[in-house]
């Protein structure tokens, strides 16, 4: 849903010049798309409804706010400010959903239920776009990814923190069995 609302928000009709916007969030959709191919072709039958549901769900929401944008709003500034306000909810929303995770590397000292890369991604994601944000001087994108580079940040001290305390995994494989 994110990619797809920066993408309409990019639209010449809602703010135009946002030619990046369109284009980078166009390819984050097609790897979503990717993924999600990927799991309904090997998830069972629950998952496959369970996914087509949430889909189904986006889509409409997005008919909605799509609707509602261009019947209501008249001009650039309206339309960007109505589309740009619901990117802000869900970018931040898809920044801050390891919360739970944190709280817990917070709770057990111990980073092993978050992963290093996906922190690290999230870091440089949120930065890259809030240095195009000051750049354009777009609030919107500022504040979500300004908030994202935040959160990773955040991730990312905590990762420094307790990557020491996290137990390591054995390296012997789980067939093998040592002799005393």
């Amino acid at each position: 849903m994110n990619c797809l609302l920066w993408i309409f928000y990019g639209l010449p009709i809602n703010h135009p010049d946002s030619t990046l916007v369109i284009t980078i969030n166009a390819i984050g959709l097609a790897l979503e798309l990717i993924y999600l191919s990927s799991f309904l072709l090997y998830g069972n039958n629950s998952h496959r409804k369970k996914i087509f549901g949430f889909l189904a769900a986006e889509l409409v929401g997005l008919g909605v706010i799509a609707g509602l944008d261009l019947g209501l709003f008249h001009t650039h500034d309206a339309r960007s400010t109505f589309i740009g306000i619901f990117c802000i909810v869900f970018g931040i929303g898809m920044y801050t959903s390891p919360l739970t995770i944190m709280w817990k590397v917070i709770k057990t000292k111990s980073v092993e239920y978050m992963p290093f890369y996906l922190s690290l991604a999230a870091f440089l994601n949120g930065c890259c776009w809030t240095t195009y944000a000051l750049l354009k001087w777009d609030w919107f994108i500022l504040i979500a990814n300004g908030i994202g580079a935040l959160s990773g940040f955040v991730q990312l001290v905590l990762y420094a923190i307790f990557w020491r305390t996290t137990p390591r995994k054995s390296k012997t494989p789980a067939t093998e069995v040592q002799m005393a």
